[in-house]
């Protein structure tokens, strides 16, 4: 006897697997039985028997010996009453003042990036900028303290097209020498804060829980700016995503102090380079593990999301990926869609607020309309 099996990914982030054999409605097995699924199906009577499914819809599936005829199952109706879904609504995301700019790595040159960050920031002349270089590691392969020269960490951003003014290095590897008064004084008027690329848990050994990330985000309060490329975007994120120090591979880690990110953005989890590195995929594992509990936003390389509020805009060279599990996907569309340059994304609404073609997405009656990525 075959039997059909039908997989959906439900909002709430688990794979729901219903199986039914043809002539059998409503039986499991060889045995007779009184399964009741609440809110599973919809479908019209068959013949009398002893297993029973009733549907939503009011709709009654029965069978016996065989000739049971089963109607349309809709596992979607299952779904959204089986789980109680995560509703953005209530959640907060990006910060009430600043802006983040949260860039997927690789070459962001020519991009408008790097030129937004500086222009945000106050501009090359009259901006206060500290660079972090901290991601690229707190310690050699030898267990050595690594110590970053501020003229070679510094130098394009002094020079070049940057040309800033007025910018300086932070660094340390002892979070105790981070929570003193002294270190975190360039960060009291500093008007941009940059977050270089690396491993995302070397920032987190160094500066979490510390007056440092403290007075990071009171750079946002005061109207400034944060930004990062590669792990310098996950940082910026909630859950710490890749931050297990054996290696990028490991996605969601068990080491309890690797698991928080600086929150700048809350209630998300960012991954980079997903087109150079083939990760269009690797956050639909940790989105199910969540249950909706974060946004799964993905960074092609050279491309970037502008971050106010709830609010962002893509900028840059290719696609960012949005991996959303308070969403029922229908059984054709992929569990993530993708954004391009220009198009501005509502996180608190899952909606897609504009197209960087300039079109407004109008409101769908009674759905959620204006996802995105298969529209285009």
């Amino acid at each position: 006897m075959r039997v059909a099996r039908i997989t959906v990914a439900l909002a709430a982030a688990f794979a729901l697997t219903l199986e039914w054999s043809p002539g059998l409605s409503g039986q499991r097995g060889a045995g007779a039985g009184t399964g009741t699924a609440q809110g599973a199906a919809t479908g019209q009577a068959g013949t009398a028997g002893q297993g029973q499914r009733q549907g939503g819809a009011g709709g009654q599936r029965q069978g016996g010996a065989g000739n049971g005829a089963a109607g349309p199952l809709d596992p979607f109706a299952m779904a959204a009453n089986a789980v109680k879904l995560v509703d953005p609504a209530t959640l907060e995301y990006g910060p009430p003042k600043g802006t983040l700019i949260i860039i997927g790595g690789g070459n962001a040159n020519g991009t408008g990036l790097m030129e937004k960050f500086i222009e945000l920031a106050g501009g090359a002349e009259n901006g206060k900028f500290v660079v972090f270089p901290t991601n690229n590691g707190n310690r050699d392969n030898d267990g050595k303290l690594i110590n970053y020269d501020p003229e070679t960490v510094l130098r394009s951003w002094k020079g070049g097209t940057r040309n800033l003014k007025n910018v300086v290095m932070m660094h340390t590897a002892d979070p105790k020498v981070a929570d003193t008064e002294e270190f975190v004084k360039p960060l009291l008027d500093a008007t941009g804060v940059w977050f270089d690329g690396g491993r995302q848990w070397n920032m987190v050994d160094s500066y979490k829980g510390t007056r440092t990330e403290r007075e990071i985000k009171n750079v946002l309060a005061r109207g400034g700016v944060t930004a990062g490329s590669s792990a310098g975007a996950t940082i910026q994120g909630d859950y710490l995503w890749r931050g297990d120090t054996s290696g990028p591979n490991v996605l969601l880690t068990k080491e309890p102090n690797h698991q928080q990110a600086f929150a700048l953005l809350k209630n998300v989890a960012i991954d980079q380079h997903i087109n150079t590195r083939n990760r269009w995929w690797d956050l639909e594992e940790g989105m199910k593990e969540f249950k909706g509990k974060y946004l799964g936003i993905g960074l092609s390389e050279g491309t970037g999301i502008i971050v106010n509020g709830d609010r962002f805009e893509v900028l840059g060279r290719w696609k960012v990926a949005i991996h959303d599990h308070t969403y029922v996907h229908q059984p054709w569309e992929m569990p993530w869609f993708v954004l391009s340059q220009g198009d501005v994304y509502n996180m608190k609404t899952r909606k897609v607020e504009k197209y960087g073609i300039g079109n407004i997405i109008p409101p769908v009656p009674g759905g959620r309309g204006g996802r995105g990525g298969g529209e285009r």
